[in-house]
């Protein structure tokens, strides 16, 4: 059966196809028949504990420069939409909370992707720390005193915002380095909000992996490697794309953490694994499948699809 499916992004002018998982989705969606409704998170609103939106029809082609149609805008009560595509990108702020609060209130009838309250509680670099053995030595906090006295332990440092996202604001602190204190001040001035702090894994210069999990079972990596002179492997920052297999490491890992998105409704999630410790869970907007399948893997376009359309028939 068609699903009418609203996707709730950024700017659909905006996006870079090639490396969009949102785009490889809506073109997954369209090739099954499924009736496509495009929506960005402003327009997103609840009365009298309704929630609507303003929407426009939207058609999909994979051809750079030409990859989208929209139709006229139209008022549409969430109640008439079988499933939402919650994807836009961080960052995780107020904005971003209050969309996942009103999404909740449209369940069960409709189906939100991932769900709303479970990503409003398993932020990135939250919901990884329910797993402190699979990870390094890792600290969230503002507190001046006891970064230092981590950075005394572990020696070089990596340090970035714990809402932030696409390699934005990661900085690498060794011992001694001078930049230390101007880095706490700007840090300080920029954000209330602690930070994720980590001890430095040198084998990021090998790869990040982006693992994907679809209901909680791994199906599919990349392994993203930095540019010279860079600690940051994401793809948008210049991290090259490679082919990649699962190590027995990395196979144990997804064992043990595939329950906990599963029991979450994390259908779609996205890890980032260095030198064999889980670094971040990507639950907001998991990215990672249009490289994948240019490397010559599975689409996962369609592993999403069939695992949401299992969902959808209960």
């Amino acid at each position: 059966m068609p699903l009418t499916v609203a996707v709730q992004m950024d700017p659909i002018a905006h996006i870079n196809i090639r490396g969009d998982s949102t785009f490889a989705l809506l073109l997954e969606a369209a090739a099954r028949g499924h009736l496509l409704l495009f929506y960005t998170p402003d327009s997103l609103y609840m009365r009298d504990g309704f929630v609507s939106a303003r929407m426009q029809p939207l058609q999909v082609r994979d051809v750079e420069g030409d990859h989208f149609t929209l139709g006229e805008p139209a008022i549409i009560e969430f109640e008439s939409v079988d499933v939402v595509l919650m994807r836009q990108d961080p960052p995780f702020d107020m904005a971003y909370i209050t969309a996942t609060h009103l999404l909740e209130r449209v369940q069960p009838r409709t189906l939100v992707v991932n769900d709303p309250a479970h990503v409003r509680n398993a932020p990135e670099k939250i919901m990884v720390t329910l797993f402190p053995e699979l990870m390094p030595p890792t600290l969230i906090s503002r507190d001046r005193q006891v970064i230092e006295a981590f950075r005394k332990e572990h020696g070089s440092i990596v340090m970035k915002p714990l809402y932030g996202n696409g390699g934005a604001s990661i900085f690498k602190v060794s011992p001694d380095d001078p930049n230390f204190g101007p880095l706490c001040d700007m840090f300080m001035a920029l954000s209330r909000e602690p930070w994720m702090i980590q001890r430095f894994l040198p084998q990021v210069s090998e790869g990040d992996k982006r693992i994907i999990l679809v209901d909680g079972v791994a199906m599919g990596a990349v392994n993203r490697v930095p540019q010279p002179g860079d600690i940051r492997a994401n793809m948008v920052r210049g991290g090259a794309a490679e082919t990649t297999m699962l190590s027995p490491r990395e196979q144990e890992i997804c064992a043990r953490i595939g329950p906990a998105l599963r029991e979450r409704g994390l259908l779609f999630a996205g890890i980032d694994v260095i030198g064999g410790n889980l670094t971040e869970i990507n639950v907001t907007s998991p990215t990672g499948v249009r490289a994948i399948q240019r490397l010559g893997g599975p689409d996962l376009a369609v592993a999403i699809w069939d695992a949401i359309e299992r969902k959808r028939a209960g």
